[in-house]
C-alpha cells in the first residue's frame, strides 16, 4: 500500500473540506479503495498507485475551481468529481473576480469595463466621477485579481486623511487605531472579495498595506498593484509624491471625486491639476465615471444630480 500526501496550499482547511469534513467525505465516497484522512493543509491518502494517481488529479481539478470561483460547494465538488460543466454567469467577460462564497465581482457599467480594459493597457489609471459609481470597488477588485494571478506581489491601498490634517499624533492608540476609521471603505471592499481569515493573514504579512497618504513618503512601491482612494483631498505636492513612489514594474490607480473637494478653499485639489498636465502622456489613461454608473440604492443617483443641478 503506498502512501501520497497532497498539499491544499494556502486555503482555509474547513473552506476546503467542508463543516465536519462534509465535503472531504463526499470526496472519500468517489474513492471507496483509499483510505483518505486530512491533517492541516494535507490530504493524506493510503491505497493502489492508479486510485492514487486519480486523486491526485481531481484534487488538482477541485483546488483549481477554488482558486478561480473562491468557493467550493458539495455540488460543485461533485460536478468536478463527475466531469460536468459548471454554469457560468452571464455576459462572462463582465467577470473581474469571484468573492466569498463565490460572488460573482464584475464590472456592470460601460465606465467600470472601460477601467477594466483601460489597466490591461496602462500603468496609471485616473478614475474619477460621484460617489456610488463603483471606481474603487472595481480597482481593489482588479488588484485582488492581480495578486491572486501573481502579477504582483503585494497591494497597497491608501487615502488622505483630511479629516484629521494628515495629524494622527493626537488621535488615541497606535498608527493603526488612528487610522482605521478613515480607511475602513477599503477593507469593506476587499472583505467582499477575500475570506475574512485569508484576509487578517495577508494584512498581517504585509502583502496587503492599508495605510494614509502620508505614510507613502519616501517609498518605492514595486511588484505591487497600487490604489489612492479620495484624491481629490490631496493636495499638489501630495500627489505629485505619492505618483513619484512608482516602481518598474507597479501598477497605479487614483480614484477620487472632484464635486466632494474638503480641502481648505485656498488649497489646489491635486486630482483636478493632474487632470490638467499628465492628460496626453502614453501610458497614462482618465477614465470618467458619471451618474449613469452609480449602483448603489436607486436614491443615490436622485442625490448627486439634486446637488449638481443646486
Amino acid at each position: 500500500m503506498i502512501e501520497r500526501r497532497i498539499t491544499i496550499g494556502e486555503i482555509d482547511p474547513v473552506d476546503f473540506y467542508g463543516i465536519n469534513d462534509a465535503k472531504l467525505s463526499t470526496l472519500k465516497e468517489f474513492y471507496p479503495r483509499l483510505r483518505i484522512t486530512a491533517r492541516g493543509n494535507e490530504i493524506i491518502a493510503r491505497g493502489e498507485e492508479r486510485d492514487l494517481e486519480a486523486l491526485h488529479e481531481k484534487v488538482t481539478a477541485l483546488l483549481d475551481h477554488y482558486n478561480k470561483y473562491n468557493a467550493l460547494t458539495v455540488d460543485n465538488l461533485k460536478r468536478v468529481m463527475l466531469e460536468e460543466v459548471i454554469e457560468i454567469p452571464e455576459d462572462p467577460a463582465s467577470v473581474i473576480l469571484f468573492g466569498n462564497g463565490g460572488k460573482v465581482i464584475r464590472a456592470r457599467t460601460p465606465n467600470q469595463r472601460a477601467l477594466v480594459e483601460m489597466s490591461r493597457m496602462n500603468d496609471l489609471l485616473f478614475a474619477t466621477g460621484p460617489a456610488g459609481s463603483g471606481k474603487t470597488y472595481t480597482a481593489i477588485a482588479l488588484a485582488v485579481k492581480a495578486l491572486r494571478e501573481k502579477e504582483v506581489k503585494r497591494i497597497v491601498l491608501s487615502r488622505p486623511a483630511v479629516e484629521a490634517g494628515e495629524s494622527l499624533g493626537f488621535l488615541p492608540g497606535d498608527m493603526k487605531e488612528k487610522v482605521d476609521p478613515y480607511l475602513q471603505p477599503l477593507y469593506d471592499a476587499l472583505a467582499d472579495m477575500i475570506p475574512p481569515r485569508k484576509l487578517v493573514d495577508l494584512v498581517e504579512n504585509n502583502t496587503i498595506q492599508i495605510a494614509p497618504l502620508a505614510y507613502m513618503r519616501g517609498r518605492t512601491l514595486d511588484n505591487a498593484f497600487v490604489i489612492l482612494d479620495e484624491a481629490q483631498n490631496t493636495t499638489r505636492n501630495q500627489l505629485k509624491m505619492f505618483l513619484t513612489r512608482m516602481g518598474a514594474s507597479a501598477k497605479f490607480v487614483v480614484t477620487g471625486d472632484a464635486s466632494q473637494v474638503d480641502l481648505p478653499r485656498e488649497a489646489d485639489s491635486g486630482l483636478v491639476h493632474a487632470y490638467r498636465v499628465l492628460a496626453g502622456i502614453p501610458g497614462i489613461a482618465f477614465v470618467e465615471f458619471d451618474t449613469r454608473d452609480i449602483v448603489r440604492h436607486r436614491l443615490v443617483k436622485e442625490i448627486v444630480n439634486a446637488y449638481a443641478r443646486e
